[in-house]
């Protein structure tokens, strides 16, 4: 009768004789090609377990590279929109230095035509009340601004200065409908006064007669009456001239050359406030200190010629050449004359 459990080899045994078997099959294979085709033939039909034995390790690998990857786009994503949000905003006050930039070239190309000195403001406010054209600015009674001030942008009059405080003041615009303004066309000098309409892209010029040299496009300029304004500032163009026979006046309606519902930067003017006749009379004085000042002057050098005691002498000592070439001349002129007589 067979045993149950057979018995065999031992463990060590096996384990011994597997180790010969294995290494006597690596330096058979490395040192002859004899086990060379039976390889490959091995390796041909265990690559399907190789593929399969490898697919786990391929997915783990491709979930987490796609995780990884999914969360550094994310990460890269968000970093993106913040540079780009930052750069925008870069842009942005970029944008906005280079328009104000622009305007203060503008300003500062207008200040250089100005003859009367000026001072740069900038708006900081706009009464809020529809009816009413005033704003504010940063200048005040510190600054030197005084009530009646001609205010302009860099295209031309803006309004005057109606209120001054200590650091900033009001300014009335053009349009107000409580504002008036003497004018001329600069193509002819035809005078008319430019009043607000409430519109702050219209003025009026009221009482210019219908048969009147004006038409459109034709620019008008203050005429310097009633030395509030100085003459020769831009104010309005001409956009429109309507004639009615039945009427003794035309209608004419012009548009502010000066930005007033966009210039930020402003011009204070400061003109020369005295009225003709003080203009008059110092002119007056300045001219009859001049001419006492050059009679002085003359008196002082014609004084030295008529003393000839104590003043002659230092003029002839401070002028050594002249006595000789004077002296000298009329010398020697007599003496061949005697010599011809004698002879």
């Amino acid at each position: 009768m067979k045993p149950l459990f057979a018995k065999g080899p031992s463990l060590g045994v096996r384990l011994l004789v597997l180790t010969v078997f294995s290494v006597a099959l690596m330096v058979v294979d490395a040192r002859f090609e004899v086990l060379k085709p039976l390889r490959s033939h091995l390796a041909q039909v265990l690559s399907p377990f190789y593929w399969l034995a490898e697919r786990p390790v391929h997915l783990w690998e491709s979930v987490s590279q796609q995780f990884s990857s999914r969360d550094e786009l994310l990460a890269e994503n968000e970093k993106l929109k913040a540079e780009a949000l930052l750069l925008q905003r870069r842009l942005q006050k970029l944008a906005t230095l280079t328009e104000q930039n622009v305007r203060l070239r503008e300003l500062l190309n207008s200040a250089a035509l100005v003859d009367d000195k000026v001072l740069v403001s900038e708006l900081i406010g706009i009464d809020p009340n529809p009816f009413t054209h005033r704003i504010l600015i940063d200048k005040g009674e510190k600054d030197g601004v005084y009530l009646g001030q001609p205010v302009l942008d860099a295209l031309g009059l803006m309004g005057q200065v109606v209120e001054v405080m200590p650091y900033a003041a009001r300014v009335l615009l053009l349009t107000d409908s409580t504002h008036s303004i003497p004018v001329q066309v600069n193509r002819n000098g035809l005078r008319a006064i430019a009043i607000g309409t409430g519109n702050p892209e219209r003025l009026e010029l009221r009482h210019v007669a219908d048969t009147a040299d004006i038409k459109e496009g034709d620019l008008l300029v203050s005429s310097g009456l009633g030395q509030r304004f100085p003459a020769g500032y831009p104010v309005a163009t001409v956009k429109e001239v309507i004639h009615d026979s039945g009427q003794p006046f035309a209608v004419v309606r012009a548009v502010p050359t000066a930005r007033l519902n966009r210039s930020r930067y402003l011009l204070l003017v400061f003109s020369d406030q005295r009225t003709p006749e003080q203009r008059a009379v110092d002119a007056a004085l300045a001219q009859e200190a001049v001419d006492r000042e050059a009679t002085g002057s003359a008196g002082g050098a014609a004084a030295p010629g008529a003393t000839p005691a104590a003043p002659a002498a230092p003029a002839a000592a401070k002028v050594p050449p002249a006595a000789p070439r004077v002296a000298p001349a009329p010398a020697p002129a007599p003496a061949p004359a005697a010599g011809r007589e004698a002879r």
